[in-house]
């Protein structure tokens, strides 16, 4: 037996908006995947990010409830230069998202932030300070 990672599942309560947020990051999701139940969208080196709405999970594990506090999960997502990083946190925010950390040079050697998905879970976004 040799299991193998092969995809990052999220739970969403608004398929719509959680598709339309991914998309604004580059996320491939097919054209009408808003609309559905359970959407997927591959990624580099063929993985995949799945979304599926409460009510699917629900059908298949009735008691399931959404977690409570703070999350748990994020996502990270490199970005090219340290700037991309201040203009990506600013489109998101013109957008509408939530910030849960500003842009800042991280004494680790990044330029870093943190903004949320429509479901409160964190999307990390870095870049090299220095390349």
């Amino acid at each position: 037996m040799s299991p193998r990672f092969d995809a990052i599942g999220l739970v969403v309560s608004d398929m719509a908006a959680s598709v339309s947020f991914y998309r604004r990051l580059g996320f491939a999701f097919p054209e009408g995947s808003e609309r559905q139940p359970h959407a997927e969208a591959e990624l580099p080196g063929g993985l995949r990010l799945l979304l599926d709405t409460e009510d699917t999970v629900r059908s298949f594990l009735p008691e399931w409830q959404p977690p409570s506090g703070s999350g748990r999960t994020s996502l990270a997502l490199r970005c090219d230069t340290p700037a991309e990083v201040d203009m990506v946190y600013e489109e998101l925010l013109s957008a509408g998202h939530q910030g849960e950390l500003k842009p800042w040079d991280a004494f680790w050697g990044q330029r870093y932030a943190v903004v949320q998905d429509p479901d409160g879970n964190g999307v990390d976004l870095f870049a090299p300070l220095s390349q």
